[in-house]
């Protein structure tokens, strides 16, 4: 004979009303929908697993914040570790380019358009941030996200002589939907300061003065923090 399941006991076999016999099943079950929320919440106040490894990030914030005055004074500094997505875009050449390209460098990733007047305002200052500070601990990494015209960008950096920067670009501007999603892309120009580990450092909505001293101060001593006295 195949195999039956039981029928539930009648209130007159077990001596209790249905519903009191149904009461552990639903405190049971209310009990777990408790846990499982909980759990959710927790997921969102804190950051994941991977995070922990940008506490180093977080520290370094705290100690260089009062640099961010003057010219830097709109930079918001990283209070909760946040490990940037893998960000993915092409060079110059066309060829595929990952943000984990540059572990192991400081880095400052902006995103810029040629439909972006403060953009346009801000690369020199970007160039020259570059020029004086870019090698093998630190670079900028600006990444054109035009979605027409690929050669429109180009043509304005070399009409503004701004030679120092490496050419990036994402004509999907898929970056600012991957940085938006986690809530450091606002709006045009964006850039975030990234550690040597893809952490976040500081990151700020709108143009600064990238080339002022107040500047300069600030990005050498993410880079270096020893050196400068944090």
């Amino acid at each position: 004979m195949p195999e039956t399941t039981p029928p539930e006991p009648t209130a007159k076999q077990t001596g209790k009303p249905a519903s009191m016999r149904r009461l552990p099943i639903v405190i049971g079950a209310v009990l777990v929908g408790a846990v499982i929320g909980y759990a959710g919440v927790a997921c969102l106040k804190h950051p994941a697993a991977g995070d922990v490894a940008c506490n180093g990030a977080v520290d370094l914030a705290k100690k260089i914040a009062p640099l961010a005055h003057g010219e830097v004074a709109a930079l918001t500094m990283a209070t909760t570790p946040l490990q940037l997505p893998d960000l993915t875009f092409e060079d110059a050449n066309g060829q595929p380019k990952k943000l984990s390209d540059w572990r192991g460098k400081t880095v400052l990733v902006n995103l810029w358009a040629t439909w972006c007047v403060p953009c346009r305002r801000e690369m020199p200052a970007l160039d020259s941030l570059q020029t004086k500070l870019g090698g093998k601990d630190f670079e900028v990494v600006a990444i054109n996200i035009d979605t027409r015209d690929p050669d429109k960008p180009k043509n304005f950096l070399k009409e503004a002589n701004l030679t120092n920067l490496g050419y990036f670009s994402d004509q999907k501007a898929k970056v600012f939907q991957d940085l938006k999603n986690i809530g450091k892309a606002l709006g045009m120009p964006t850039s975030v300061l990234v550690d040597a580990k893809g952490c976040e450092i500081a990151n700020i909505a709108g143009p600064a003065e990238w080339s002022s001293d107040d500047a300069l101060k600030l990005v050498k001593a993410a880079v270096q923090p020893a050196a400068a006295g944090f």
